[in-house]
C-alpha cells in the first residue's frame, strides 16, 4: 500500500511538482490531483505524467483526498485552507511548503474541522524557475524540511508528513514556527533581499553613461542568480515575514557598515580580518 492514496496538490509548480515525481517514482502515491487555475500549466502536468487529473476548484480537487498540499504563494495558504476545509475527508491531512509558518500555522489549525489536520510545512530547496517544467524528481534529495508542528498537532498526522518528506529525500527537522521564521530570515530571505538590492543598485547606477550590468561575469551572475525568482512570491514572503526579515536587514546593515568603514578608513588589517571571519563562517557550512 502507498502511504498516500490520493494526493491533492494545489500549486503544481516547481514545488508542488516536484514531491509528486518523486513520490510516484517511489511508488508512494495512488492517484495524484492537480489544482489551479493555469490550464496550460495544468495540462502540462499531466502530459509530463505529474499529475493524473486537475481541477480547476479547490473543493472539488481536494475531494477524497487523504493528503492535501499547498505549493501556492504564502499570503494564499489561509484563503485557501479556509475554502476547502469544510470539503476535507475524514482523516485528510493538510500541508504546506511555505516559508513563513507562524502566521501561516496560527491561521489554518483552527479551520481544521474533527478529524482532519493540518501539520506545517517548508522544504528547504527550489531554484529561480517556476512551472511544472522546472519540477524535477531530486529536488528535495539531500536537503531539509522543517516541520513546525504545535501542541495540538495529531502525532498520526505528524508522523505521516514526516515520511513523505523522508521519501523525497529530506531530512525532516521539527522546529517552533516562530522559531523557522527566525531561521529562514537569516537564511534564505534575507540573501533575497540583498540579491534584489543589488541588483537594482547596479542596473541603476549612471557614473558611467551605460548599463553596467552588460559587463557581469560569473561572480556576479552567480551571487544575484536568486534575483531572477518569483517577485510575487517574493512579495508575500516580506510582507508575511515582515518583523523577522527587518530584524535580520537591520543585522545586516551593521556588518556591512563595519564593512564600510574599513574600508573608508583604509584599515587593512582590519579589512583582511574580517574577510577571513566570514571566510571561516562560510566553510563552516561546506
Amino acid at each position: 500500500m502507498p502511504l498516500i492514496n490520493r494526493l491533492a496538490i494545489v500549486g503544481v509548480g516547481l514545488i508542488g511538482g516536484s514531491l509528486a515525481r518523486i513520490l510516484r517514482e517511489q511508488g508512494e502515491v495512488g492517484e495524484i490531483v492537480g489544482i489551479g487555475r493555469g490550464a496550460a500549466n495544468l495540462q502540462r502536468a499531466v502530459e509530463l505524467g505529474v499529475i493524473d487529473r486537475y481541477e480547476h476548484e479547490p473543493a472539488i480537487g481536494v475531494a477524497g483526498a487523504d493528503m492535501i498540499f499547498l505549493a501556492t504563494p504564502v499570503c494564499t495558504i489561509a484563503s485557501i485552507t479556509a475554502e476547502i476545509a469544510p470539503f476535507l475527508a475524514p482523516g485528510a491531512i493538510v500541508t504546506d511548503g511555505g516559508s513563513v509558518k507562524e502566521e501561516i500555522v496560527a491561521a489554518c489549525e483552527p479551520l481544521m474541522p474533527p478529524g482532519r489536520h493540518f501539520v506545517g510545512g517548508h522544504p528547504i530547496a527550489g531554484t529561480e524557475k517556476s512551472g511544472v517544467d522546472a519540477s524535477f524528481s531530486t529536488l528535495y534529495r539531500g536537503k531539509r524540511c522543517i516541520i513546525t508542528p504545535t501542541a495540538t498537532t495529531d502525532a498520526k498526522a505528524l508522523e505521516k508528513v514526516s515520511r513523505m518528506w523522508r521519501i523525497a529525500g529530506s531530512e525532516v527537522v521539527l522546529m517552533d514556527p516562530v522559531k523557522h521564521d527566525k531561521v529562514v530570515a537569516a537564511i534564505s530571505h534575507l540573501p533575497h533581499m540583498v540579491a534584489y538590492s543589488l541588483v537594482n543598485a547596479v542596473g541603476d547606477y549612471h557614473g558611467c553613461d551605460e548599463n553596467i550590468l552588460k559587463y557581469s561575469a560569473g561572480g556576479f551572475r552567480d551571487f544575484t542568480r536568486i534575483a531572477s525568482s518569483d517577485p510575487v512570491m517574493w512579495r508575500d514572503i516580506a510582507l508575511q515575514n515582515r518583523t523577522a526579515v527587518l530584524e535580520m536587514m537591520d543585522f545586516f546593515a551593521v556588518h556591512y557598515g563595519e564593512l564600510r568603514r574599513l574600508v573608508a578608513e583604509g584599515d587593512g588589517p582590519g579589512l583582511e580580518d574580517f574577510f577571513d571571519r566570514s571566510r571561516q563562517h562560510r566553510e563552516s557550512i561546506l
